[in-house]
């Protein structure tokens, strides 16, 4: 059988390159110009229908476009702000004072009758898992602490304080008394930190573990401590020396598994509460009574 006379591929080549780019070009397809059978648009509208042409938008497919619609739908809010609002922060949870001696510990000191946004200094403590949650306020712009003492006396304690900076935040510190001096440790035990400067007073709120391994500045506080109450100004973050001469201090050892609430009256409300005051009035009542006619 004779085989057909073979083509040769540079016949070809010219005519589909003039089919393809000539006049007459590529057909286009009814769906693409809206030139088919009955002067059907696209996707099968009529031409001239307004009411299809508003129903379908148009897009203008540039870059240009596509990214001023982005940026409209993600970075402009409703009023046409340019960036998205942040999230609020939130608010420093109130210290609550009717759980004293119940569920927590409490040391008010100030005006009788006081609590933690109006005493003179305040603090509780109570056990969380393996940690001891402390919450301390103070009527100062500087700082607030609690020390931890083996015998009333400053030198030799453990102290934890918060510290209000000329940020505006409150910063937790852990420092060690050398004698009448603070020195502030780097190895800071307190985690969960929070706190607040509002209404000229320094309130915070952290936690501290109940077991550390054995280190001269960090005590243990499964073990029952003095507790060494203070405040004072502070320049510039640092602390300086506390408000009173001789800062109040618990009358016996704290337990932490021990829920107790105990008021201090401050100097001011001590005046007629001391035995030697309650002699004095006494003394003169009787003087005042016998020497009368």
């Amino acid at each position: 059988m004779a085989r057909p006379p073979r083509q040769h591929p540079g016949v070809w080549a010219p005519l589909l390159l003039l089919l393809l780019t000539g006049p007459a070009g590529c057909a286009a397809s009814p769906a693409d110009d809206g030139a088919g059978p009955g002067g059907r648009g696209p996707r099968g509208r009529a031409r001239g229908d307004a009411g299809a042409d508003e129903a379908v938008p148009r897009h203008d497919s540039s870059y240009g476009t596509f990214a001023g619609e982005f940026y409209d739908l993600r970075y402009l809010s409703e009023e046409g702000y340019p960036f998205p609002t942040a999230p609020p922060v939130d608010p420093f949870a109130k210290i609550k004072v009717d759980d004293c001696g119940k569920t927590k510990g409490c040391f008010r000191y100030g005006k009788p009758g006081c609590n933690a946004e109006t005493c003179d200094y305040f603090l509780s403590y109570r056990m969380i898992g393996a940690d001891v949650e402390f919450e301390l306020s103070a009527d100062t712009d500087g700082w607030v602490a609690v020390g931890f003492s083996s015998d009333k006396k400053m030198g030799g304690d453990d102290v934890m304080a918060c510290v209000h900076d000329d940020n505006g935040r409150v910063r937790i510190q852990h420092f060690y008394n050398v004698g009448q001096w603070a020195k502030e440790i780097q190895r800071n035990p307190a985690r969960d930190e929070e706190g607040v400067f509002e209404n000229n007073r320094v309130t915070c709120r952290f936690k501290r573990p109940v077991n550390v391994p054995r280190d001269e500045t960090i005590v243990d506080l499964h073990l029952s401590w003095y507790y060494l109450f203070a405040w004072g100004p502070a320049i510039q973050g640092s602390i300086t020396r506390h408000d009173i001469d001789s800062p109040p201090a618990s009358e016996r050892v704290v337990s932490i598994y021990k829920y107790e609430d105990i008021f201090m009256p401050s100097a001011a409300y001590q005046t007629f509460s001391s035995p030697f005051c309650l002699l004095l009035i006494v003394a003169l009542t009787f003087y005042l009574l016998m020497g009368t006619p």
